[in-house]
């Protein structure tokens, strides 16, 4: 019987291969009509597309390396793999968005124009439909499994409807002969892919460098523990993450003279009920004595 971490790797792997192929088939159609009609928003919306590609690749290898199960190396699991993954991206979602920003303002400056054509706008339309299609699939899928990696994957294919829902204005206009829009248009999608890679790079970093989780699930383990009359206080609790959960210690403290066996069974039963708590992966409880 495959159990959550299986269903999780495999979830993501597969909304990575979508991404990879919905993502490929955009590169290539958009890529030969920017070459042709020399728009540069287009280009960069082709460049996006190539990032999401990179993106949607680094999906299926995260969802696959943090699907292994935990080892002598790795007791905690291969978890942190999504978000070693997810920084690579960011990085080179950010290092793209500044190049296409200097592509924008090269052609505002050289006062660049490029030819209309209905290609543009069907491409743009085809990007559009795609991209509403690949968002819709994935956000369900993100949230029924409550995976963040699919979840931010759904997040970009809803940003690449606005992105090129801009170029498709930028297109409109060249009729009216607004060809400086064009370049601006492309700094804005380079400001916008930009904004996004410094997110997912902030969320992974926090991740990887072990930040606590929230106050509100801490709030969560401080009410069970209030529900045990025996436990004194609470004396601390720490948390560090795993991937997308948790691994929580809990120092409580109780009668001195309480046994060691009954002090047990308290740990015991207040580690299973913390482990009800979502993204929960593991619970340490230590018992001091008043």
């Amino acid at each position: 019987m495959e159990n959550d971490m299986d269903i999780r790797s495999k979830e993501t792997k597969k909304i990575g291969i979508i991404g990879m192929i919905g993502n490929l088939f955009l590169f290539i159609i958009k890529i030969i009509i920017s070459l042709i009609s020399k728009s540069q928003a287009m280009f960069a919306d082709s460049i996006n597309s190539a990032s999401d590609i990179l993106a949607s690749l680094m999906t299926y290898i995260g969802g696959k390396i943090s699907g292994e199960p935990s080892d002598e190396d790795h007791n905690y699991g291969h978890g942190k793999a999504e978000y070693i993954f997810s920084l690579i991206i960011s990085i080179i979602t950010i290092y793209l968005s500044l190049k296409i920003a200097m592509e924008g303002v090269t052609s505002l400056i050289k006062k660049n124009t490029f030819e209309f054509s209905v290609w543009l706008v069907i491409v743009c339309a085809v990007t559009i439909l795609t991209k509403l299609w690949l968002y819709f699939y994935t956000h369900k899928k993100g949230k029924e499994s409550d995976n963040i990696l699919i979840l931010a994957n759904a997040q970009d294919h809803i940003n690449d409807v606005l992105v090129t829902s801009s170029v498709l204005i930028g297109t409109i206009a060249a009729l009216f002969n607004i060809y400086w829009l064009d370049g601006m248009i492309a700094i804005g999608i380079a400001m916008r892919i930009c904004y996004v890679g410094i997110q997912v790079f902030v969320e992974s970093y926090k991740v990887l460098m072990d930040t606590s989780m929230p106050e509100g699930e801490k709030e969560k383990i401080c009410d069970i523990v209030k529900r045990y009359g025996e436990i004194d206080h609470i004396d601390k609790i720490t948390s560090k993450s795993v991937g997308n959960k948790f691994i929580v210690i809990v120092k409580v403290s109780v009668d001195g003279n309480m046994t060691v066996n009954e002090s047990h069974k308290i740990a015991g039963k207040l580690k299973a009920d913390i482990l009800e708590i979502k993204n929960i992966y593991d619970v340490v409880v230590h018992i001091n004595p008043v």
